[in-house]
């Protein structure tokens, strides 16, 4: 037994934590360990009687209330859904889900590890005036802090995706983990500890599913571009109905105030586009993906580099050249910072007329048609109800298409070819490290049986693979044929009805993009 005395608090309470630390150790421990942890615990508990005794304006109405908030991450999963809402942008909503998961994961960690290995008692809570204390008391050990892992988590996951809302998230983190002091249920020891574990459990999942910024947007082949700091010689099309263009639209005039701005109708964009090319040094596009696919032929035509403004739903372009906001666009346009990308075609193009080409994707089988159907609903029920909605009309009801491959004859839920070889996000493939690879990231999901789990199983699989479910290749042209009649093909979120016959190649290093360094 250690010689050490029984810690008590400033306040006469005997100190039950420090006989929690020490219990069960056998006599042969050292006494230095005994003592270490014996004046850990006294310090713990005088902080607890300190924090415990004070009067905090404002505390005692707002501190109880916040820490009951927090239950169960109610709190943090509706500042998550409000980060989504309120920020309107891709990093926005990544920060809101990163955040979300974060917790989830921390959450896990200490509910089934954390609050088994160390049995703690709560603290005693004669000091705390009982207008603070909970109404409903937990009764699970007090270390670690669950609350101020759940906190830690969030407000760290969020912050490594964008630093802004994570700055705004982060007093209100830290309200919560005090809270659970002032309200008597845990220690300052508890609420340090759940916390580290809250940023460790954040740093997890980024271990897992890495950050935008922790990969490099394209920098080779480097091209030479005009510098154009204030926009002279800039002609930037906006196409007025895609996603924020309009509000996009706006911040360019403000950033580049000699930049001729020009907004159109989608029906009149490829005209607009045009006419465009044909009185600027750099032809600048805001919009979609659709509408940079339409603007990157232009460009390449007249050979013209590229400005792109992100300003759609989803701009999976304009992210892979690194461009996020407006802002990187014009860092860009500032320096002459540009790279050279290639151009994916299918020959013939749209309904077997002239070429198309694309910037992201191409695609047969089940997606197309699930475009299709969400672009019905979307209008009527809004974007991610009409995907969820077409995803399971699609699944459900859709046959496999039938089509030639290089003069061999399958059955395919889908064939899928990225401009450029697409690496793993985590666990599913979005992001491209080169954009001028010379290659197309073919992918086949083939027909039978459970298409769902097919098509999950070969986005699980990754890259450059291959199971009795999917295929996966990198080639520098494919051929296609024997498609029937009313088939359709997806490229660039673009919907056209497929020629029954056509040859998938790449132009290499034909378009001259902006793209800011570092």
């Amino acid at each position: 037994m250690s010689s050490y005395p029984h810690p008590v608090s400033p306040s006469g309470t005997p100190l039950a934590s420090a006989s929690a630390l020490t219990r069960g150790r056998s006599p042969g421990r050292s006494t230095g360990r005994a003592a270490v942890r014996a004046w850990l615990a006294a310090r713990d508990n005088a902080l607890f009687d300190r924090v415990a005794t004070r009067h905090w304006p404002g505390g005692d109405a707002l501190l109880p209330r916040l820490s009951r908030a927090a239950d169960h991450g109610v709190l943090w999963f509706g500042t998550a859904a409000g980060i989504a809402a309120l920020g309107r942008t891709r990093r926005s909503r990544r920060a809101a889900v990163r955040g979300a998961a974060s917790l989830a994961v921390a959450s896990a960690v200490i509910n089934t590890l954390g609050k088994r290995t160390v049995r703690r008692p709560r603290p005693l809570r004669d000091a705390v005036p009982l207008m603070r204390q909970l109404r409903r008391q937990p009764f699970t050990s007090s270390f670690p802090s669950g609350h101020s892992a759940s906190a830690a988590a969030f407000a760290t996951g969020v912050a490594l995706e964008s630093r802004a809302w994570g700055a705004a998230v982060a007093p209100l983190a830290v309200a919560v983990a005090v809270s659970r002091v002032y309200t008597g249920v845990h220690y300052p020891g508890d609420v340090l500890a759940g916390a580290a574990l809250g940023v460790g459990a954040a740093f997890a999942v980024r271990g897992l599913v890495p950050t935008r910024d922790q990969f490099p947007a394209p920098g080779r082949p480097h091209a030479a571009a005009p510098e154009l700091p204030d926009g002279r010689d800039l002609v930037v099309v906006v196409n007025a109905e895609s996603g924020s263009a309009a509000a996009q639209a706006a911040l360019v005039r403000d950033a580049l105030p000699l930049a001729e701005v020009v907004e159109c109708a989608p029906d009149e964009l490829c005209a607009t586009l045009e006419k465009a090319a044909g009185r600027c040094a750099a032809l600048g596009v805001c919009g979609g993906d659709g509408t940079v696919n339409r603007a990157a032929t232009v460009a390449a035509a007249h050979g013209l580099p590229l400005a792109v403004f992100p300003g759609g739903t989803l701009n999976h372009f304009a992210y892979d050249i690194g461009v996020e906001t407006v802002h990187d666009t014009c860092r860009a346009l500032a320096s002459g910072d540009a790279v050279k990308v290639d151009i994916g075609r299918f020959t013939p193009g749209p309904g077997g007329e002239g070429r198309g080409h694309f910037l992201n994707t191409f695609s047969l089988g089940v997606y197309p048609e699930l475009v299709r159907i969400r672009e019905r609903w979307s209008p009527r029920i809004g974007g991610w109800p009409a995907g969820v909605l077409a995803a399971y009309r699609v699944l459900r009801g859709e046959r496999p298409l039938t089509a030639e491959l290089d003069g061999r004859r399958r059955a395919l839920w889908l064939l899928f070819a990225g401009n450029s070889l697409y690496q793993r996000v985590g666990p599913t493939p979005g992001h491209r490290q080169d954009l001028a690879d010379g290659l197309l990231d073919v992918r086949l999901v083939h027909g039978g049986r459970g298409p769902g789990l097919r098509l999950l199983a070969a986005a699980l699989a990754g890259p450059l693979s291959r199971s009795p479910f999917h295929a996966a290749v990198r080639r520098g042209e494919l051929r296609v044929a024997g498609l029937a009649p009313g088939t359709l093909l997806a490229y660039d979120g673009e919907v056209a009805p497929a020629p029954r016959e056509f040859l998938l190649d790449k132009a290499d290093e034909a378009l001259v993009v902006y793209r800011p360094r570092g």
